[in-house]
């Protein structure tokens, strides 16, 4: 889609104002050159917002799907409401998740302007670069689904990706989804820990925010990675910058922090819920609480 807020607005009939969690144009022309796609903003009085996120609007897209029901595939596919399982992982998913690395690093962050900017974004379906202007057009290139798309203005561009199944794709793009959704939740619940923009590093293909005080020695990464060397499947990872950690809550390996397996993750009732309070234990343990 052109332009997912726009989209999500036009879901719900022009009433409402919207936030998503995938980048919109217009560009954003200064630091950090990205939006944060569920900032409430400017809400035009009269109108109520509709939002990933609870305590960050007037409605949220989960409870809006409860309304409606045909709404709530759409909303899932997006990871806005009505949250879906994570199904288990195809054989093909380690294969596909270093050639999509491989396109991570060397086509869609450098893709991105101004050119020492390489944060990417969760996309549908993948991952994507922020909006950027370029030739006085809006500008985005992403990974949707196994596909490479180009996207000037209204006009889009794809083509299949090499050494991608499509079904290891689409797990790889539902993992950040739930990452994604469960990140901008506990950075809307923990904003006096000053969090970070939530953001797609390629050099690690982890999505990830900062959260807590560095002051303090309280301040760590948060986030979920599609797996590495030390890691042969994905996992959603806490890491402290400074804080000394011990205890069942620390048991990363490879690095100094906590960490839940893919194949644990699927098996609680609620995974989005799972993997929200995976983070806000151990921000908690950090916080002395």
């Amino acid at each position: 889609m052109a332009n997912p807020r726009a989209e999500a607005e036009d879901k719900l009939g022009g009433d409402y104002e919207a936030r998503v969690l995938e980048p919109s144009p217009p560009a954003v022309g200064e630091p950090p050159y990205a939006d944060d796609p569920v900032h409430p903003g400017e809400v035009p009085e009269g109108r109520e917002l509709v939002s990933p996120v609870h305590n960050r609007g007037d409605l949220t897209w989960d409870e809006i799907a409860a309304e409606d029901p045909e709404l709530a595939p759409w909303c899932a596919d997006r990871w806005l409401g009505a949250w879906k399982r994570l199904e288990p992982l195809p054989a093909s998913f380690a294969e596909t998740r270093v050639a999509l690395h491989e396109i991570a690093e060397g086509v869609v962050a450098p893709a991105r302007l101004p050119a020492n900017e390489i944060a990417l974004r969760y996309t549908r379906g993948g991952f994507g670069t922020p909006f950027f202007e370029q030739g006085g057009a809006d500008c985005q290139v992403r990974v949707e689904h196994g596909e490479l798309v180009r996207q000037r203005g209204d006009v889009e561009t794809r083509e299949p990706l090499p050494g991608v199944d499509i079904a290891a794709a689409a797990a790889l793009g539902d993992f950040y989804g739930l990452a994604c959704s469960a990140l901008e939740q506990l950075r809307a619940d923990e904003t006096d820990g000053d969090p970070s923009l939530v953001q797609l590093w390629p050099e690690h293909f982890d999505i990830a925010i900062e959260l807590g005080s560095e002051s303090a020695g309280t301040r760590a990464n948060f986030g979920a990675s599609p797996g590495d060397d030390d890691h042969e499947e994905p996992y959603l990872y806490v890491g402290p910058w400074s804080a000394e950690v011990s205890g069942e809550l620390w048991n990363a390996t490879g690095f100094k922090g906590a960490e839940l397996a893919y194949s644990e993750l699927i098996t609680a009732d609620d995974h989005r819920g799972a993997a929200l309070e995976f983070m806000r234990e151990r921000y908690r343990a950090l916080q002395g609480k």
